[in-house]
């Protein structure tokens, strides 16, 4: 069988400009794959890199000759794992590249198939939870306005991000806009320890579902200290990048957050999945902001897990590929398998299923 590969770099603007506890986003830089068979199917994938775990654009690009051809030479895409096992040989880090191949060639493998990926993998599509959407820094009334239009859109669980000296007015703002949603929290490792215990114990007043990521990843024994005195459940996520991390943190936290572009895609997720099983652990799946070929690949694995934030294509200006279809929070996986669309679902806007 023989596989052609290429890629591009695609500047992603947001429709609005996004702030977290250590920064401010404008525009998504992500890496699209294609992986063509002799037949003209393409599968897609799509590499969001983050600068925080130490990959640009550039250096996903950098990476990504090498690791497509050992994709090349392999010539099958259902060599899913001896693929994998050989590009970590070549390249060891690089997370998001390696994501970016990971997701091509499971969406290239269902497509041969002719079955969505959740199928292929005797998954249930109706036990996929609803996905949060999030809810970036602001001013306090720009927050308040964004909370209403997302309310209004259909999203009733929200992701709230603080890290800020008025995060109880933010939280407050909130839930007054949404008296209703389910709203969770994410610092982005932002507090001290003790001011974190301090901020579980006033969050839980709000009916908070829990806290991500409290204090810094580099304070384990920090992060600890937060899980054995917090009211509210504690999730890891900065905490939490690739499997060995899930036993690490495993005393440390209730829930870790996973995300392809931190661990290297789909196959290495669902390692991580189970191994947080095993350790009695929730599972939240998380994301970038990414175009809908990396989102898509991810609902796949939603049946999998506790909790999703899937939302990083509804933070785009605009959408050049479609994916999973949704209805607010609801991920409408099932759908996929209704139409038998098959891979991912990923797709450029306007073409036919």
């Amino acid at each position: 069988m023989a596989l052609t590969t290429d890629f591009e770099r695609v500047s992603l603007p947001l429709s609005d400009a996004f702030t977290i506890a250590r920064g401010t986003q404008e525009t998504a830089e992500n890496v699209v794959v294609r992986i063509t068979d002799e037949s003209g199917t393409t599968g897609l994938g799509a590499a969001a890199p983050a600068a925080h775990y130490g990959e640009t654009a550039a250096t996903v690009e950098a990476v990504l000759p090498d690791l497509l051809s050992i994709v090349e030479s392999a010539g099958d895409p259902h060599a899913i794992e001896r693929i994998e096992r050989e590009r970590r040989e070549v390249v060891a880090d690089n997370p998001a590249a390696h994501a970016a191949v990971d997701i091509a060639l499971h969406d290239l493998a269902a497509k041969r198939l002719d079955v969505p990926l959740f199928r292929q993998w005797g998954l249930d599509p109706d036990s996929v939870p609803k996905t949060s959407f999030t809810i970036g820094l602001d001013s306090t009334e720009r927050m308040r306005e964004k909370t209403r239009a997302a309310i209004e859109g259909g999203y009733d669980v929200l992701k709230v991000k603080l890290g800020t000296d008025r995060d109880e007015e933010i939280v407050s703002t909130v839930r007054e806009a949404a008296p209703e949603a389910r709203l969770r929290v994410d610092a982005n490792e932002a507090w001290t320890p003790r001011e974190a215990v301090r901020m579980t114990e006033l969050l839980a007043e709000y009916d908070v579902e829990f806290v991500e990521q409290p204090v810094p990843a580099s304070d384990p024994a920090g992060l600890r200290f937060v899980y054995e005195r917090s009211p509210l459940p504690i999730a890891a996520d900065e905490s939490c990048v690739r499997l060995p991390d899930v036993p690490a943190v495993a005393e440390c936290v209730d829930i870790v957050n996973l995300k392809l572009m931190k661990c290297g895609g789909l196959a290495a997720a669902r390692r991580m999945i189970h191994a947080a099983r095993a350790q009695g652990l929730e599972v939240m799946l998380g994301c970038m902001i990414e175009t809908n070929v990396s989102i898509a690949a991810a609902c796949h694995l939603a049946p999998l897990v506790d909790y999703a934030d899937l939302d990083g294509a509804l933070l785009l200006a605009e959408n050049e590929y479609d994916g999973v279809p949704t209805d607010g929070s609801e991920i409408r996986l099932a759908d996929l398998g209704v139409s038998e669309t098959p891979g991912t679902g990923a797709r450029p806007t306007g073409d036919a299923d």
